[in-house]
């Protein structure tokens, strides 16, 4: 648990650090979203496969997940600001070198591996300094901070649209390079906290109360070193397990309904026209749900573990809801709920993280997180597209989406219970010990009080 006299400035030049957070995401997560645009566009110039081309996405996706653990391991190592801006250079240098277009290994190598490298290297320490700098307004923070990737993803579409159309598929990818390096401009503004502040939840638990031989400075002086490396131990914490584990049946199910929502509505006759608005209402319910539950969540009326609980039951009952839409209208209404509670889960599941291991382990945690979960954006979408195949029907691939939400959310219910019979342990451990006179009533104190209250009786 993070230490009661750990004081994060929760305000003030946060802000400024959640802004460029804010538009980290939209300059990485958003890119990624969006750079579907370029599949046709490269596809038809080196006359290759859908399958083959697809593996420029593939390798982005895998890279960026990877390459978590060594950028929480650089935050930890250096500082926060200077990984972000090592992601932007990165980031730049797969786009600027794609542009090029010399094979399809080459984009392999550029917009695949540089870009997603870079995308790591940028995403995870910005949303980590963001709970850094934020305790009591962390959840509305990270919110804000993730809310950049939809806000993003709505204007990049027709603007990636536009460019090609205006530059070619090449020049695009070398204007997009160019905007990307305004992520090194957001990392100079990721000021690192003092020293003292982040390592005061260290310095706490390392502290020797009064009248114990330890010596207390030995204590902090070791604590700094301690905390100087990645710490892998956590795989070994059964909080940690559980919900990475949820983690992982999560991503299997959320990278479904983006894949299957625009096959879906073909299979029921509505026009191509009217699908695409749908993944638009994906776009702006998904922002308000973010903003709406990081509001909520700041007001600390309900557990965040349980809040996302909740979330993770709505969105499975939505899931399980959307296959019944039988017309443009209802997949519509249907879209709108799932894409509002994914949009409140993404908004809590950090803070959620922050929670469960303490913030002197959190960037640990992060990385190791994003490593662990990406096995289940893997499998997730083959899955579903081996059951649609099986059924013939587009539907089942949400069912089984929707049943695999109902399994993660248990893994919380579970993980819930652990924490609470865990402080449970720990305040029965630290109860005063009565007191071991023969007679309690008889004690001095007790009984120089009880003179004091007759003598005021008395006058």
């Amino acid at each position: 648990m993070q230490a009661k006299d750990s004081n994060p400035p929760d305000g003030g030049y946060g802000w400024v650090v959640v802004v460029s957070a804010f538009m980290v995401m939209g300059l990485t997560a958003a890119v990624l979203k969006t750079f579907g645009l370029f599949f046709v566009e490269i596809q038809q110039h080196f006359d290759e496969l859908a399958s083959t081309t697809s593996w420029i996405t593939s390798v982005t996706i895998a890279i960026f997940h990877l390459g978590a653990p060594v950028a929480s391991s650089l935050c930890v190592r250096y500082t926060h600001r200077a990984v972000v801006i090592t992601g932007g250079l990165l980031a730049f240098s797969g786009m600027a070198l794609g542009f090029l277009g010399l094979s399809m290994v080459w984009m392999y190598a550029t917009t695949g591996f540089l870009q997603g490298l870079g995308i790591s290297f940028s995403w995870t320490p910005a949303i980590s300094i963001v709970s850094h700098y934020f305790s009591k307004k962390r959840a509305l923070a990270n919110a804000i901070a993730s809310a950049g990737e939809c806000a993003f993803a709505f204007t990049f579409g027709p603007f990636f649209q536009w460019l090609i159309s205006q530059y070619g598929w090449k020049g695009a990818l070398l204007i997009i390079g160019g905007i990307q390096l305004n992520i090194c401009v957001c990392g100079v503004l990721m000021r690192p906290l003092a020293s003292s502040c982040l390592l005061e939840a260290n310095h706490s638990e390392t502290e020797t109360p009064p009248g114990n031989g330890a010596s207390r400075t030995d204590k902090e002086d070791e604590s700094p070193i301690t905390h100087k490396t990645f710490n892998w131990m956590l795989v070994k914490r059964p909080e940690f397990v559980l919900y990475a584990v949820f983690g992982i049946l999560a991503a299997m199910s959320f990278f479904v309904p983006p894949l299957f929502l625009v096959p879906l509505s073909y299979s029921l006759g509505i026009d191509e026209s009217w699908t695409a608005s749908l993944l638009s209402i994906l776009a702006m319910v998904d922002f308000a749900g973010r903003l709406l539950c990081g509001w909520y969540a700041n007001l600390h009326v309900t557990k965040t573990i349980h809040l996302l609980t909740m979330t993770i039951t709505l969105i499975s009952t939505s899931l399980m809801l959307l296959p019944l839409a039988n017309n443009y209208l209802s997949l519509a209404i249907f879209t709108g709920f799932y894409g509002f509670f994914f949009g409140t889960t993404v908004a809590v599941h950090i803070t959620v993280l922050a929670d469960v291991v303490g913030m002197p382990d959190f960037d640990s945690a992060l990385g190791l997180f994003m490593l662990i979960r990406s096995t289940g954006g893997f499998v997730g979408p083959p899955l579903a597209g081996l059951i649609v195949d099986m059924a013939g029907d587009y539907r089942a691939g949400f069912y089984m989406a929707g049943a695999t939400l109902v399994l993660s959310a248990g893994f919380l219910v579970t993980l819930d219970q652990f924490q609470q019979r865990k402080e449970r342990g720990s305040q029965t451990n630290t109860k005063p010990e009565k007191s071991t006179l023969p007679y309690p009533s008889l004690h001095p104190l007790k009984l120089q009080n009880r003179r004091y209250r007759e003598h005021d009786v008395v006058v």
